[in-house]
């Protein structure tokens, strides 16, 4: 254990202590930076007391002219300490709307979360958390906003060990420690909001409050907390009015204004949804409880994310554009993606689904609906148009453009969930193969 700062060296080990399991694989979201740089030395070192593997992934935004040096550092310093090292590199949306920082952010939340680690464990400091609750007031935002960030967020399985630690004790400890590290020269840009706030707004504050840091930080630990008791509302008020991932209208009518509105926004939260502001989110509100029984509601939660209603529910809906799409062939695969639509699945059976000696090697055809479609899928009963099964079945209106339709040559033979067209059934004893069409669906927890 360096001398330098042992109080800093304790307080990691102790979180490590708390947070982690022997044996648990942990990666190092690694910039090269002074703060990660210091983790990455810490956990090293902690790799035998706490029986920990560690590995580093570095995410190559190819943002600056000295992105590949800086790749190349960090393997360098990975190798010196024995430490599997992975380089991620992404292609960051710079028409997105949201801005560079924003875009670069989501780019590397996306490949750190996507290697298979027990967690991912970032450098973000006091000093950071200072930084972020004073953007968010700036930015009008609510309870969740003004929490910050969490040491532990279990739900995005992220560890974040040196968030009681002052920015000045990490670089006292690098000095100490010997240490080298990157410096960015992005950082140093008061073009971008953070580093504004850093360089302009803080030491400003600073000269009439010193300890300002660590009390904005201390603030948004007081707003986490509060935010904690609100989620455990929303948990006591979503056992009555969730049903299945869906909202059940009748019973969030039920609620005060104040708890309807939480209850939505830990539900939107539960998909990893971007938070929208009061104004929206009371509109979204009251569009759900007021809107009429028959109104077909379609309310944008984020870029074809959609909130809907159905039968006295609200649902969340996936619904990116299918205009353009080709022709798709199917060959007799387990699984068909569907582009923007979700995946086809199939099953063999006997005496269900389609007759497999029908199909004499030819292959089916996915299409989409063009209008004026009919199936027949019971012998007993007349042909009847794809709205009028739809309606039978319960499908929803948004889901029913969207549906794969199977064909043999002209034909249809075969639609997801209402069955096989007469004539075209497994006999007794005859194997016969069913496609499930799983829609897509908002992803639970997303960066």
């Amino acid at each position: 254990m360096p001398t330098g700062l042992p109080e800093l060296v304790r307080r990691v080990y102790r979180f490590l202590s708390l947070h982690t399991q022997p044996g648990q694989r942990l990666l190092l979201a690694f910039s090269g930076g002074l703060d990660s740089r210091v983790l990455l030395q810490l956990l090293a070192e902690a790799r035998p007391s706490h029986n920990i593997v560690l590995e580093a992934m570095h995410v190559h935004h190819g943002l600056s002219p000295n992105a590949d040096d800086w790749s190349v550092f960090c393997a360098t310093e990975c190798e010196k300490l024995d430490v599997p090292f992975h380089c991620a590199r992404v292609d960051v949306e710079k028409q997105s709307g949201l801005g560079i920082e924003a875009s670069a952010r989501r780019a590397r939340y996306a490949a750190l979360l996507a290697y298979p680690a027990d967690y991912v464990l970032l450098a973000h400091h006091q000093d950071d958390q200072a930084e972020t609750l004073l953007l968010q007031l700036l930015r009008g935002a609510g309870a969740k906003g003004l929490a910050g960030m969490a040491m532990h967020d279990a739900s995005r399985r992220l560890l974040r060990p040196l968030m009681d630690v002052s920015r000045s004790e990490i670089e006292t400890y690098a000095k100490l420690a010997g240490l080298q590290w990157i410096e960015d020269e992005s950082n140093l840009d008061t073009r971008y909001d953070r580093n504004f706030c850093r360089h302009e707004i803080i030491p400003l504050l600073e000269q009439r409050y010193p300890a300002v840091k660590s009390t904005l930080a201390r603030s948004a630990a007081h707003i986490a907390e509060a935010m904690a008791l609100l989620d455990e509302l929303a948990v006591i008020d979503a056992d009555a009015v969730i049903v299945d991932g869906n909202i059940r209208v009748a019973s969030l009518r039920t609620l005060s204004d104040q708890r309807a509105r939480n209850l939505l926004r830990w539900w939107l939260a539960s998909y990893g949804l971007p938070m929208p502001g009061l104004p929206r989110l009371q509109e979204m509100l009251h569009q759900l409880c007021h809107a009429g029984d028959k109104a077909l509601l379609k309310v944008q939660v984020h870029e074809y994310t959609y909130l809907r209603r159905y039968q006295g529910l609200a649902y969340l809906s996936m619904e990116p554009p299918l205009t353009g799409l080709a022709t798709l062939q199917w060959q007799g695969e387990q699984s068909l993606r569907l582009p923007a639509n979700g995946e086809l699945l199939l099953r063999y059976d006997v005496t269900a689904g389609l007759a497999i000696s029908r199909l004499q090697g030819r292959s089916l055809t996915i299409r989409y609906r063009s209008g004026g479609e009919r199936f027949k899928p019971d012998a007993r009963r007349p042909t009847r148009t794809l709205k009028q099964l739809s309606q039978e079945f319960n499908i929803a209106p948004w889901l029913r453009e969207r549906m794969p339709l199977i064909y043999l040559d002209d034909e249809l033979v075969l639609v997801p969930g209402f069955g096989v067209a007469a004539g075209w059934q497994a006999q007794p004893g005859e194997q016969g193969v069913l496609l499930d069409w799983q829609p897509l669906q908002p992803s639970a927890i997303m960066p």
